[in-house]
């Protein structure tokens, strides 16, 4: 397999990647529109629609906050810092920003209601599908791993036998997205709590791979996403040390998605 890996269609050839990042947000949306059809939605069409534009804002910033900071040596070697930032852009970054901007939002607008189960399923949907364009496209891109002599090593362009973390990425995924279902059916879930465990899971996840992945290391013996991982972890500590607190206090108000 040669990296990175191009599509012809017809006298034209586009990266896979390229492709695989307009269909993640199609399709995911898509999926968003199905549940919320499917299943409803407690908050109302014209706030629903304020709390979309707030994570999607967030998630913008956010993304190319972290994405910029990942690396502060090549920040401050940039000709134009404002379009390193720009350029720059992570998926942990994106997760953060978004939430934040989710909760203001929620707060300006006096929304109470918990938002962010219906989201769960697709965000996951369309990152599994991201990451097979990051895998596409090898070394020629920052999401690939350290060499490593483990069986699952893998040529990804250079010539190394490297940790192919975009498919470790995807398996956690797969997997996740079981526990989640598995936990849902299971227990009396709280509103709001299938993508609280998505986020608990996905940071944490995150937080262990980048010590696989090539980074910056900051003073503390971290990367930029490892401490903003920590960073979300920490917000989420209630639930971590209390799980209880993700159960609906009454079991026949449980929401359960797909």
């Amino acid at each position: 397999m040669e990296f990175p890996v191009y599509l012809h269609i017809g006298t034209h050839t586009i990266l896979l990647h390229m492709v695989t990042e307009i269909v993640s947000f199609f399709i995911a949306f898509r999926f968003y529109r199905y549940l919320k059809k499917k299943q409803g939605d407690a908050i109302t069409g014209i706030n629903r629609l304020y709390i979309l534009l707030g994570a999607t804002m967030g998630a913008l910033l956010g993304s190319r906050i972290l994405g910029g900071l990942e690396d502060p040596l090549a920040l401050a070697a940039s000709a134009s810092p404002l379009r390193y930032f720009y350029m720059n852009k992570t998926v942990v970054g994106g997760f953060l920003g978004g939430l934040a901007g989710v909760e203001g939002m929620k707060k300006l607008i006096g929304e109470k209601q918990r938002s962010g189960d219906l989201y769960t399923y697709p965000i996951i949907l369309g990152l599994v599908i991201g990451r097979i364009g990051c895998f596409s496209m090898g070394v020629h891109e920052e999401t690939y791993g350290l060499p490593t002599a483990l069986f699952t090593g893998m040529n990804l362009g250079d010539g190394l036998l490297r940790h192919p973390v975009a498919l470790y990425e995807i398996i956690f995924l797969l997997l996740l997205v079981v526990l989640i279902r598995w936990i849902s059916l299971r227990f009396p879930v709280d509103s709001g709590a299938l993508f609280k465990l998505f986020m608990m899971g996905y940071l944490l996840f995150r937080f262990l791979l980048d010590f696989i992945k090539p980074h910056y290391t900051w003073p503390v013996g971290l990367s930029s996403i490892q401490i903003a991982c920590l960073l979300g972890l920490l917000y989420y500590i209630r639930y971590i040390v209390q799980p209880k607190k993700l159960l609906t206090p009454h079991a026949g108000s449980s929401l359960h998605l797909l």
